[in-house]
């Protein structure tokens, strides 16, 4: 059963595990199982994905009950009037805050404007010995990405050289391995904690919350992050 964080006669969202495809996708490659037919089956209506996460990524994903609210949140979202927040566990210790500038190629090989604001909450030194390292370093930031851009955080935290862990794909494998090995982890640590918009119909500011997952409290118990905000 997927978790509901929000229901009304016009919207829905869920928490999404960390693994589940929002739908089917060239780019995303095929699986069992789908968070939109999953969400269809567990209500019995027709739901409308308004944004996507990738397969990896846990969090807050909405969906419209009909496709008037979907074209008013699409506009919303294209509009930047929504406001998504992510937390992540980076290899290393970024800046107190900074804001990533940083054109990206979308999958239809076409160069797109793409900005991030994040701050670093938590630092972590651990005795975990990484290449010429005795230690390993890592952080805690929130993350707010103020255009949508396919994979958008984990290329940006990938630019300025503080990969998310766990990320393979933009990430750093050589960590990965070495927290597969040593702690039996394959989590990637980004998690879209926080949605704020405009309810379509009544204007109402909304906030939805999502907590995290057992795997991703484990990788913050290992480095002694506190977590208990999301939790």
């Amino acid at each position: 059963m997927l978790e509901i964080l929000y229901r009304d006669e016009h919207l829905i969202a869920i928490n999404k595990p960390s693994g589940l495809l929002v739908h089917k996708s060239f780019y995303s490659g095929e699986a069992d199982t789908y968070a939109i037919q999953e969400l269809r089956k567990q209500i019995g209506q027709k739901v409308f994905p308004v944004h996507r996460l990738d397969r990896k990524t846990s969090g807050v994903l909405l969906f419209t009950l009909d496709k008037e609210t979907l074209k008013i949140m699409s506009a919303q979202f294209a509009s930047r009037k929504v406001k998504k927040k992510y937390i992540a566990i980076l290899r290393g210790w970024t800046k107190e805050e900074e804001t990533i500038d940083y054109d990206l190629i979308n999958e239809d090989e076409i160069k797109q404007n793409a900005i991030t604001y994040y701050h670093r909450l938590q630092i972590s030194e651990i005795d975990l010995p990484f290449l010429k390292h005795q230690t390993s370093r890592y952080c805690l930031v929130e993350a707010i990405p103020e255009t949508g851009r396919f994979h958008q955080l984990r290329k940006h935290f990938k630019h300025i050289l503080h990969p998310i862990l766990g990320c393979r794909k933009h990430g750093c494998n050589k960590q990965n391995k070495l927290w597969l090995q040593t702690f039996g982890i394959t989590k990637m640590t980004l998690h879209a904690h926080q949605l704020i918009f405009n309810h379509p119909i009544s204007n109402e500011r909304i906030t939805v919350n999502a907590t995290i997952d057992d795997e991703f409290k484990r990788v913050g118990a290992i480095l002694s992050f506190d977590l208990s905000l999301y939790s």
